[in-house]
């Protein structure tokens, strides 16, 4: 074998001890990194995996929060003008059909049918994700003061 760098064979300046141990030493750091990768990787993986469990534990709670809305928008519908009435009937209805959705659909899903909307409709995607950034950042800083 010879030393990349010059043209000189390794054992000229390196026995076959000295070889055999940092062969040795390489493959056993290599081993220790392969060993601490995979236990980021099952970090990671057990992290996600709560994230998308508390995400779904959240999706009732959001669910019922939008039927509560849709169920007083219809109550107060029947108490306004036709005009009125039939805006708050559409967006109770809206706010129904969002719940159920959130009720029938994993977190997975979910995720899959937002990347399948924003690919087909990119432009919009984006005004939307800025005009939420905006209202976020305006709610953290109305909170700050």
């Amino acid at each position: 074998m010879q030393d990349r760098n010059s043209n000189i064979p390794v054992s000229d300046y390196c026995d076959e001890g000295t070889s055999s141990k940092t062969t040795e030493q390489a493959t056993a750091t290599v081993e220790e990194l392969k060993g601490r990768a995979d236990d980021v990787k099952e970090q990671l993986a057990a992290s996600g995996k709560r994230t998308v469990d508390q995400l779904d534990a959240q999706r009732e709670p959001a669910a019922k929060t939008l039927e509560n809305a849709a169920r007083r928008l219809q109550e107060s519908g029947e108490r306004v003008s036709t005009a009125t009435s039939r805006t708050a009937t559409t967006t109770a209805d809206r706010l129904q059909t969002t719940a159920d959705y959130i009720r029938e659909k994993d977190i997975r899903t979910m995720m899959d049918d937002v990347q399948n909307i924003v690919r087909r409709h990119p432009g919009v995607a984006l005004a939307l994700a800025a005009a939420a950034g905006l209202l976020m950042g305006k709610a953290i800083s109305d909170r700050n003061n």
